[in-house]
């Protein structure tokens, strides 16, 4: 038997479909390559001052970057400071400590030797405040503060060589609990320009630009306005969201006068999941529901583009191209960014009866000559790519899969770079802020690794099955996160792999059941095996499917097993047939209380006799707080192999075990209640492949399986974008005879 290390990573290639799929048309636009491929994922914990405990929260929200594109500042308001990164290297981003601002920093740009950062010092709803900190970005000094008179929310620069111009929107939010958070609240809100005449920050100063009610008609609660964000197109006009307002509004810097102001309007969307029901179901509407932009962000001097994440009633799941000069729409998402997040496995169940996808960040660059548009879904961690070349026709591009909670979006065209603020930070459940790294400049995208092109919802793959007498047909099955279970078909002959089919899982009477499925092997005489992870240890179960799906044998585990589980029971199944019969391996994922620590159990499961037969399994060990080692997966190798999945429960830089060994079985079976530990060997250490493609590495290998064509596959367990980024990394491992 050959314990050959050989990996092969799945690198993916584009496809064509109704524009969710980026493909040939799409990519039509100068030989050079133009798809954007991930660098680094630096988790800003990393970056934290000596002594400070990793655990404590921190976060990268807004980023900014020095005129030469080799150094990012980024705003951490959960830690109330501002952070440097050294990115010469895009592969390999260095922390160069932060900055503490007395209050929480809630975004930054830069101008010349400077960064300004806008810092919110409010001691109320009722009483905000908040300042202007000029910091020398060589020493890192504040040489000057500006009273801001408000609550400060977004800063924009002027362009053009002398940079003349700052704006910042002071929002002096709503209080959510006072009234129900109903607008008005006072004091409303306004923008306050920074005149910077010369490089010298002792001449600069602030002026109000009020925004009068009487100025913003059409727009909601116009007696109360509340700015979000602000951008500065190249004839120094500012543009300003009114989240709240649902309104847009323009001024002219040189002046201070309101141009224009208008209503953002609403929006009605058909074929969406509205509902938190466990099934992704896009029969769903919204009705007449205002945009509520977020970020905005100029196309040319005419028309600009809002993400609309909405607030306090509305948000619209998509994102709008707006005509400037009449207020009108010429462009709108509709449902196409919500079917993004389900096309490539990232719809985030639990936000469907709220706002979806939650588009937040918006930014718009030209690099070599092509204007694109990057959108990010604040709850489905990914920033869509479109080409722009056209206001009224976007064309999608490509997907960038980030890390939880996607809100800055800094293209910099000097350095072909996209550097993504994500500033969802909770060290507990191993969710944890980063500045991810985008270059532009390859052929073919990285992600994804699975794909649906026609509609299938999906996520929380954690195990996979041969298709019997299919070279590159694999099985997988949704677990707990979605109900009702489904089985779905993947075609591993196609790159990305696509999901072609699914199969609803029924009860004996043949109503949809839900299933926490862990494993799944497909019978070659028909119908599937199932793994069932319980709740408690009585709740784990072998579960036989026939063809169609449906319930018609259930297996409980021996009570003394069950007994000594916890809520970590069975992990994977694989049956075998021969001579003996059909035999069902499972593996269990921890140790029962009654065994030897750090022994864990495989079992076999004798279908004509209904006799256990239990082999032990020694895991490794783990010294971090909070780790624990098990098994995820089991696949019948041969007559008298096994190959496990052996796994711990870190992420990101800290993940250590994602392995895969194998065991021979005796062929005596063990005396009664013995519990013989198998030899392991390992087969292939998976965790470069994890790594291969710069993202944040999973913590969920769970899938295993040898395929009709040899090949050995694996997958990653997304957890339906819960505590979890939601990438799905599916990997070609080599064939059997090398890696086993």
């Amino acid at each position: 038997m050959s314990h050959r290390k050989f990996l092969v990573v799945l690198t993916a290639l584009a496809m064509t479909s109704a524009g969710l799929i980026p493909g040939s048309a799409a990519g039509a636009h100068s030989q050079r390559s133009t798809y954007w491929d991930r660098q680094a994922t630096y988790p800003v914990y990393e970056n934290r001052p000596a002594g400070e405990d990793p655990a404590s929260a921190t976060a990268a929200e807004i980023s900014a970057v020095t005129d030469d594109g080799r150094t990012l500042i980024y705003t951490d308001a959960l830690a109330k400071r501002i952070g440097f990164l050294d990115i010469s290297k895009a592969g390999k981003p260095k922390g160069l400590g932060t900055l503490g601002v007395d209050g929480e920093p809630t975004s930054v740009t830069v101008r010349g030797d400077y960064a300004l950062v806008v810092v919110d010092t409010s001691e109320s709803f009722t009483n905000p405040s908040g300042v202007l900190h000029v910091v020398r970005i060589k020493d890192r000094k504040s040489v000057r503060t500006l009273d801001l008179g408000g609550q400060p929310d977004s800063v924009a620069l002027s362009k053009g060589k002398d940079k003349r111009y700052a704006a910042i929107a002071i929002e002096n939010e709503r209080d959510e609990d006072v009234n129900d958070g109903d607008l008005p609240q006072a004091p409303g809100g306004f923008v306050q320009i920074v005149d910077m005449p010369s490089d010298n920050p002792g001449k600069w100063s602030v002026r109000k630009v009020a925004l009068p009610a009487s100025e913003l008609k059409g727009i909601t609660a116009p007696e109360d306005p509340e700015p979000e964000y602000v951008a500065i197109n190249d004839r120094d006009k500012l543009v300003v969201t009114l989240q709240e307002n649902n309104g847009i509004v323009v001024i002219d810097l040189r002046t201070g006068r309101i141009e224009k102001a208008f209503s953002a309007g609403t929006a009605t969307v058909t074929g969406i999941d509205t509902k938190n029901d466990g099934k992704i179901d896009l029969t769903g509407q919204i009705t007449d529901v205002p945009r509520e932009p977020d970020s905005i962000a100029w196309v040319d001097d005419r028309y600009v583009a809002t993400a609309n994440e909405g607030d306090w009633k509305g948000g619209t799941r998509g994102w709008t191209v707006f005509d400037t000069y009449t207020g009108r729409v010429v462009w709108d998402a509709g449902n196409s960014f919500e079917k993004l997040a389900v096309t490539y496995g990232l719809h985030n169940e639990d936000r469907a009866g709220k706002k979806g996808t939650e588009p937040e960040g918006l930014a718009i660059a030209t690099f070599h000559g092509t204007r694109y548009a990057f959108v990010g879904s604040e709850r489905s961690n990914f920033v869509a790519v479109y080409e722009l070349s056209n206001p009224a026709k976007p064309v999608f591009k490509q997907i960038l899969p980030t890390t939880n909670g996607p809100e800055g979006l800094l293209p910099i065209p000097g350095r072909d770079l996209l550097a993504i603020s994500s500033e969802e930070d909770d060290a507990s459940v191993n969710v944890r802020s980063s500045v991810t790294l985008y270059e532009l400049g390859k052929d073919k995208p990285g992600f994804p690794s699975v794909i649906s092109p026609n509609g299938i919802g999906w996520g929380a793959l954690g195990a996979l099955s041969a298709v019997p007498g299919k070279r590159s047909k694999l099985y997988s099955v949704t677990d707990a996160a979605y109900t009702p279970t489904r089985i779905l078909t993947l075609d591993a002959g196609k790159a990305p792999v696509e999901i072609t089919a699914e199969l609803t899982v029924t009860d004996a009477a043949g109503a949809p059941v839900g299933y926490d499925a862990e494993g799944i092997s497909a019978r070659p005489q028909g119908g599937f095996w199932l793994g069932v992870e319980g709740v408690t240890g009585a709740g784990n179960k072998l579960v036989r499917l026939d063809a169609s799906g449906r319930t018609v044998e259930t297996v409980n585990l021996p009570a003394e097993i069950s007994a000594g589980l916890a809520k970590q029971g069975i992990e994977g199944v694989s049956a075998t047939n021969d001579r003996n019969g059909e035999h069902v391996w499972v593996a269990l994922q921890r140790e029962l209380s009654t065994d030897p620590k750090g022994i864990v159990r495989i079992g076999r499961y004798d279908v004509a006799t209904k006799a256990w037969t239990w082999f032990g399994y020694q895991l490794e060990s783990t010294t971090t707080p909070g780790d624990w080692i098990g098994l995820s997966e089991i696949v019948a190798v041969d007559a008298n192999t096994l190959a496990v999945i052996e796994r711990d429960k870190l992420n990101g830089p800290n993940a250590k075990i994602k392995r895969v060994y194998t065991v021979t079985v005796p062929s005596k079976d063990p005396a009664a209640g013995t519990l013989p530990v198998l030899k392991k060997h390992l087969a292939i250490d998976v965790l470069p492949a994890l790594r291969a493609d710069n993202g944040w590495t999973q913590e969920k290998l769970e899938g295993l399986t040898i395929g009709g064509d040899g090949q050995v596959y694996a997958i990653t367990d997304n957890d339906g974008v819960q505590d979890a980024t939601g990438e799905t990394v599916f990997l070609r491992l080599g064939p059997a005879r090398k890696v086993f």
